[in-house]
């Protein structure tokens, strides 16, 4: 903990360039992904997803200095330390599942906002894959999942297999145009 409370992790990996480049990464695939969702007038937009995403990578950055914290404590001596750097995943992937929920309604006409839901979720794990260095993987999630949010749903537009548009509620009530 020395080297984070004495900004020495400034000059550690990665770098405050690396840092730049992570939240970067994760601003513009995720940000995609964010803008698509609010141009359809979706309960998570832009700002939500961004937010969510950024988070994750956070964390995962703080775990990567944490896991070569342990690492160089462990190289130093006689101590035992245990390095699990799957854990942060797991509490990511619990904490936003439980947020996602949030988006999702239940109207007598139907079940709505498990596409933001999952975008949410989504949005996290690339932030989490940036955010530990995984480039090729978030980049990879965010083009399909742009691609299935755009495309896949104008060829089924074309199909007899519809997607089943939300209805525009403010809490309970419909909203006439």
């Amino acid at each position: 903990m020395n080297r984070f409370l004495a900004f020495e992790w400034l000059q550690s990996d990665p770098s405050l360039l690396e840092m730049m480049l992570r939240l970067g990464l994760t601003a513009l695939f995720v940000g995609l992904i964010g803008i698509e969702r609010q141009m359809r007038h979706k309960i998570a937009g832009v700002t939500t997803h961004l937010m969510v995403a950024f988070g994750a990578c956070g964390i995962a950055i703080l775990q990567e200095y944490l896991y070569h914290e342990a690492l160089d404590l462990a190289l130093s001596g006689d101590i035992v330390v245990n390095l699990e750097r799957q854990r942060v995943i797991a509490q990511v992937v619990v904490g936003v599942g439980f947020l996602g929920a949030g988006t999702i309604l239940k109207t007598s006409n139907g079940i709505y906002g498990l596409t933001t839901a999952a975008t949410l979720w989504l949005g996290a794990m690339i932030g989490l894959c940036f955010g530990m260095g995984a480039y090729a993987l978030g980049i990879v999630l965010s083009v399909f999942s742009f691609i299935f949010l755009t495309l896949i749903r104008k060829l089924l537009d074309l199909t007899a297999i519809k997607h089943v548009r939300s209805p525009e509620i403010l809490g309970s009530e419909v909203i006439e145009k």
